[in-house]
C-alpha cells in the first residue's frame, strides 16, 4: 500500500484594519493534480459572529479541530487567546489529535492567531496572517495593500486572495470572505 494522496488547495487570509477584520479563503480542493471541488467553504463565523475561523489541510481533520476550538471558546467564555492556547496544548499532547493534518487561523476584532498541531499559537507582528498553499502569496499582497492603500479589510482580503489565485495553482477565485458582524459573500 502506497502513501495516501496529498491534498492541496487552500489559501486562507485574515486582515485587520481600522477595527474591522476580514477572514477569507478560496474554494479549491485538489488531490495531487486533480481539482475535486471549486467552491468549498473553508471559513466560518463562530461564537455568534464574534470570532472567525479558517482552515487549511485535510477537511475532516480541520472540521474536528474546529469542533474542538468551538468547545474551547465555550469553556473560555469567548476568550480567543485562551481558547487558542488550550486547543494548541490539547492538539500537541493528545494521541489522536497529534495525527491531524490541518492548521487554523482564528480572529476576533482585536486579535489574529495561527494555531498549529506543533503547539504554536502565533500572533502576527502586523495586521495580516495567512496559511495554505497560496498563503505566502496572499500575505505578501495583503501587506503591500495595507502599507500602500486605504482599502478596508474586506477589500484587501479579497484582492490579496485574487492575487494569490493568479500565482498558486492550488488556489482559485471562488472566494468566501467573512467579516466580523457582517454577512458572508462569495466573490
Amino acid at each position: 500500500m502506497g502513501k495516501p494522496p496529498e491534498f492541496h488547495g487552500t489559501t486562507i487570509l485574515a486582515v485587520r484594519r481600522h477595527g474591522q477584520v476580514a477572514l477569507g479563503g478560496d474554494g479549491q480542493v485538489s488531490v495531487q493534480d486533480t481539482i475535486l471541488k471549486s467552491a468549498a467553504r473553508k471559513v466560518q463565523a463562530l461564537a455568534d459572529g464574534r470570532v472567525l475561523a479558517g482552515f487549511a489541510g485535510s477537511v475532516a481533520d480541520a472540521m474536528t479541530l474546529l469542533d474542538r476550538f468551538r468547545a474551547k471558546l465555550d469553556e473560555s467564555r469567548g476568550s480567543l487567546r485562551k481558547a487558542a492556547v488550550e486547543l494548541a496544548k490539547e492538539w500537541r499532547t493528545d494521541k489522536f489529535l497529534r495525527q491531524l493534518s490541518a492548521m487554523l487561523v482564528v480572529a476576533d476584532r482585536d486579535t489574529l492567531l495561527l494555531i498549529s498541531g506543533t503547539g504554536d499559537v502565533i500572533e502576527p507582528e502586523d495586521d495580516a496572517i495567512a496559511i495554505g498553499s497560496g498563503g505566502n502569496f496572499a500575505l505578501a499582497a495583503a501587506r503591500a495593500l495595507l502599507r500602500h492603500t486605504e482599502l478596508d479589510a474586506r477589500s484587501i482580503c479579497e484582492e490579496a486572495l485574487r492575487i494569490a489565485a493568479g500565482l498558486c495553482v492550488y488556489t482559485n477565485e471562488q472566494l468566501t470572505v467573512e467579516t466580523l458582524g457582517g454577512e458572508v459573500t462569495s466573490a
